[in-house]
């Protein structure tokens, strides 16, 4: 069984990854639906939760049918960070997680993220400092470096152990390589098989087929896999990695009712979580995720991001539904 402090996640977890614009409160539904054994939020600004900003705040939304859930947050000065994650704690989330691994420039190129990456010392101390404020259960998600030149994630997951964290999360790139190339687990593996390790180590990286996590698992010996883009407009990842695990077997690929129940319930969810106007507004990035692949989309596509009513996009939804009634080739 493998356990975060007190919170049990199964004998492999199957995690979904912190993920702006994607991981929120819809999207999470859809997700523990198909299976995910735990989730995080969206990553939330510490400067933007002590300015009580409402974005950052709508982002500590969590509900009791998603748990167990952690939320994440990141920021670059410790005295925020310590104070975001005591306002995070009063949201009353199973852990708390620390952002050590964003790559993008306007939060990196600031020391937050994977910025915190060039200054481990830093990293320590600001990881100490939350563990030391809350009473929740604290883990990292990080990479393996900033660079090629400083891959030191052996030597930091054991550093970050000895300050209290609960479960590491390893990003198989290097801040320098952003998302570009093959992520490499092999100093994952060198992590999880290190004997001073002692907490969970989760691999995170290009995992989006049940076969690779099947491989990942058997090869790199870690306790469970994150699953970040694989997941995006494809939330029967999770039960399809289980299934596959659990008989060597494919679940059928999702069909078109399949994909359009999906993007209906997540319209649904937003709709509740954002009101209409929001919630319509934010539901256009994912109509092209769940239909990705299906021959001359594009049309349909067009009319659902721009059509403002929930009930007409209700009703586009059953035209794609009825566009590929005699499979995807049909449109």
């Amino acid at each position: 069984m493998v356990r975060i402090g007190p919170v049990e996640l199964g004998e492999f977890p199957l995690l979904l990854a912190p993920m702006e614009d994607v991981s929120d409160p819809p999207f999470r539904a859809l997700c523990k639906l198909h299976g995910a054994d735990m989730m995080y939020t969206e990553f939330i600004s510490s400067e933007g939760l002590i300015r009580d900003a409402a974005k950052s705040r709508q982002k500590l939304d969590i509900y009791e049918k998603e748990r167990p859930i952690g939320i994440q947050i990141f920021g670059s000065e410790i005295d925020s960070m310590r104070m975001a994650a005591e306002i995070s704690a009063a949201s009353g989330p199973d852990v708390l997680d620390i952002n050590y691994g964003c790559p993008v420039k306007k939060v990196a190129c600031k020391g937050a993220g994977a910025g915190i990456l060039q200054d481990i010392p830093k990293m320590v101390s600001m990881t100490k400092e939350i563990v030391d404020a809350v009473d929740l259960p604290v883990t990292v998600k990080t990479r393996l470096g900033w660079d090629d030149n400083s891959k030191y994630i052996v030597e930091v997951a054991e550093r970050l152990q000895d300050v209290g964290i609960q479960a590491i999360s390893i990003h198989g790139r290097t801040r320098a390589q952003m998302y570009k190339g093959e992520a490499n687990w092999t100093l994952i593996r060198e992590v999880r098989q290190n004997p001073r390790m002692k907490i969970p180590v989760f691999g995170n990286g290009d995992v989006d087929t049940p076969e690779k996590a099947l491989a990942y698992r058997n090869e790199y010996g870690v306790d469970g896999i994150m699953i970040g883009r694989g997941s995006i407009g494809n939330p029967w990842i999770f039960n399809e990695i289980k299934h596959f695990f659990a008989t060597g077997e494919h679940l059928s690929p999702p069909s078109v009712p399949d994909r359009v129940e999906a993007a209906r319930a997540h319209l649904a969810h937003s709709l509740e979580w954002k009101g209409e106007r929001l919630g319509v507004v934010e539901m256009r990035r994912h109509y092209a995720n769940y239909f990705r692949g299906l021959p001359h989309f594009k049309e349909h596509r067009l009319a659902l991001v721009t059509e403002p009513d929930p009930a007409v996009l209700h009703t586009l939804l059953d035209g794609v539904s009825e566009a590929y009634a005699d499979g995807p080739t049909q449109a």
